[in-house]
């Protein structure tokens, strides 16, 4: 979960003025706190800036249920460690409605931390069918969802038509690109996220899934990691980085770090969010009207996205229960989904905004976006997320640098999956 800084990006204070806004936003919570009130609402660092110039908008039809906006670090670790250690705290805590990752839902309402929320009271079919699963555990709605995410495999658009060729399907067309075609150009051949952090379980997930594999099932009870196919996915990043098509550099890179390496004209592929191309392809990015983006490769064609992304959540003693569901409502709303695209550069989860002409022209890769979420799978669903990410980023880490090789990985890893999924 991250809010990404959109170069050169006005931002104007959106206000939105819906007529009967409040029967459509969330009936009256008769539970405990009851009625409606000032919030807090909780996420990680706004970089673009878009989100509190939103909140004027709500604060200036609500006046009784003004929301103070509070930012945590942008990086989803260290967010995700301050909601924990708030919400653990008990009583009410700081914050009323959480902005939460996408593949924390499962670890917050397994812990108690967020309430389960009624279905009929949020638009729910008219998202992306993939991104109501993030906000469920067990059956039930816990949160609703906010942005989706998925990845894409950025490249160079005038290089490789310089060369004559496509953008790559599959990974053995893009380790042949990335090893034939940059070195020509002076370029890095491909690049993700590899440090160990929360993207470097994202990159390997879309590893393993892209060749066919798991590695969780049934709710984190069910540790599936141990096959051929992870072995693939692990082993086809590790080669990488062992025959250098994929920079060692890229060891060190956070989605930022690798943005900014493809914007400075230093890669000739990257997989990263969609935010990444809009950024690149702003005024005064070296990389401007150059680029493309296209599904994430596989094995034998087209591979799977983790799917990414953020939920809207209400603490469990939130202060004012019906404020926030209203507030949710608010935020999922058609009108302010199209300004979370336009001002924040972040993907929306309502359907209909991929369609829309006016929005395609100023971002083409929405149509690519749309079916990458489409087919996109979730991070490994667990009420101990946060310990399954940690042992999936240490093992990886140590497959990319060698140190195991990706079988030994893959083996090791689904034995602290066992250990993990028995607590």
């Amino acid at each position: 979960m991250r809010w990404i800084r959109a170069a050169g990006r006005g931002l104007l204070v959106l206000v939105v003025v819906m007529a009967g806004y409040g029967a459509s936003g969330a009936h009256a919570d008769e539970g405990a706190g009851g009625g409606r009130g000032p919030l807090t609402l909780a996420t990680a660092g706004d970089l673009t800036g878009y989100l509190g110039p939103l909140l004027q908008g709500w604060n200036r039809t609500h006046p009784g249920e003004k929301v103070t906006l509070v930012e945590l670090p942008d990086s989803a670790d260290e967010t995700h460690a301050q909601m924990t250690t708030d919400l653990r705290g008990g009583d009410r805590g700081r914050f009323d409605v959480l902005n939460i990752d996408v593949d924390w839902t499962s670890e917050f309402a397994a812990a108690g931390w967020i309430r389960p929320l009624p279905r009929d009271r949020f638009p729910l079919d008219s998202f992306l069918p993939p991104v109501v699963d993030t906000a469920t555990y067990d059956g039930r709605l816990y949160a609703v969802p906010y942005v989706t995410n998925a990845g894409l495999l950025l490249y160079r658009k005038d290089i490789l038509d310089q060369e004559g060729v496509s953008p790559p399907r599959t990974w053995a067309e893009l380790e042949h690109d990335a090893r034939t075609i940059a070195p020509k150009y002076g370029l890095g051949g491909y690049a993700g996220q590899f440090l160990p952090y929360e993207g470097l379980t994202v990159n390997a997930a879309e590893a393993v899934y892209s060749a066919g594999g798991t590695i969780v099932g049934g709710e984190g009870t069910r540790v599936t990691v141990d096959s051929a196919a992870a072995r693939e996915g692990i082993g086809f990043l590790a080669r990488g980085i062992r025959e250098g098509w994929i920079p060692r550099q890229a060891l060190t890179y956070k989605e930022e770090e690798s943005k900014q390496a493809f914007q400075d004209g230093r890669l000739l592929f990257l997989r990263n969010w969609p935010y990444a191309y809009a950024v690149a392809s702003a005024p005064g990015s070296r990389v401007a009207g150059k680029i493309g983006a296209v599904p994430l490769p596989g094995p034998d064609g087209p591979g799977t996205s983790v799917l990414g992304g953020s939920n809207l959540a209400v603490n469990t003693h939130a202060r004012h229960p019906d404020s926030a569901a209203r507030l949710i409502a608010y935020l999922t709303s058609a009108p302010v989904q199209r300004q979370v695209l336009t001002r924040g550069a972040l993907p929306p989860v309502r359907a209909g905004l991929y369609e829309d002409p006016a929005l395609i022209r100023r971002f083409p890769y929405l149509p690519t976006l749309r079916t990458a979420v489409l087919t996109a799978r979730p991070r490994p669903k667990s009420p101990h997320y946060d310990q399954v990410s940690l042992a999936v980023q240490a093992i990886v880490q140590d497959a990319l640098t060698g140190r195991q090789t990706p079988g030994q990985a893959v083996r090791r890893l689904a034995r602290e999956l066992d250990a993990i999924a028995s607590r």
